[in-house]
């Protein structure tokens, strides 16, 4: 099972400098590190070794950071902290909805990056170890969410959740009814580390919609609270 200090992490970035202070950094720490200053080299990388982690630059050379992320989401939940020169809020919406969990721009703070990574870890290692819970089930059977095994059922079929995804609708599903603000969300998913935008929140709360099935406008398990943020509710009749 991991365990967060000795968690292996691929990072992927084709500045050496950039890539070389990360490593050093994170080797500190006691993490394994890995290197990879190519999309194609990545993602071979990522097929041989299955990291529980990744820090990926979207700016690579030959295949974007974008399409690794998206190859990579594919076959594997773990967590993906984006690495960008990109700064502004639309960027980093985009490369949420590619299915990254969190997201970190150049130039950085290596303690600050350290910090996400082990916030992340640290989130995923939770999820999986979690014990002493059973199967919640929703709408008739529709949905069901069993915190032990971390696996989310849509109409008994398993579908692939990004750590994040499953702590906000694990949270929502938790307290059918109550309206959370974003930045309530983001506090409880995110932690006290989390600089990004609140409207990150939006962009999960799409992307856990659509593996659910729910259509925002008639939702049957996520509804939004015009001018809070969203709530879990649960039509039994569907």
């Amino acid at each position: 099972m991991m365990r967060v200090n000795t968690a292996t992490i691929l990072i992927v970035d084709d500045e050496n400098d950039i890539l070389q202070v990360i490593k050093a950094y994170l080797e500190k720490s006691n993490y394994i590190v890995y290197e990879a200053d190519s999309g194609k080299g990545a993602l071979q990388l990522f097929e041989n070794l299955r990291p529980d982690l990744v820090v990926l630059d979207l700016m690579l050379p030959d295949i974007s950071g974008e399409e690794v992320c998206r190859a990579i989401r594919k076959k594997s939940n773990i967590p993906i902290l984006m690495l960008t020169a990109k700064s502004s809020e639309d960027d980093m919406v985009n490369g949420l909805l590619m299915g990254a969990d969190d997201y970190i721009t150049k130039p950085f703070s290596p303690r600050e990056l350290l910090v996400r990574v082990i916030s992340l870890l640290r989130r995923a290692q939770l999820q999986t170890e979690r014990g002493g819970e059973n199967t919640v089930v929703f709408g008739g059977g529709r949905l069901s969410i069993d915190p032990d095994l971390h696996e989310i059922r849509v109409d008994g079929e398993a579908v692939s959740f990004t750590p994040i995804e499953f702590k906000l609708l694990e949270i929502l599903s938790r307290h059918p009814k109550r309206a959370f603000s974003r930045l309530e969300l983001v506090n409880l998913i995110q932690g006290d580390t989390f600089e990004g935008f609140e409207r990150t929140i939006d962009v999960h709360i799409k992307n856990v919609r659509q593996k659910i099935g729910d259509d925002p406008k008639r939702p049957v398990f996520i509804a939004t609270v015009f001018g809070i943020g969203y709530k879990f509710q649960v039509n039994e009749d569907v």
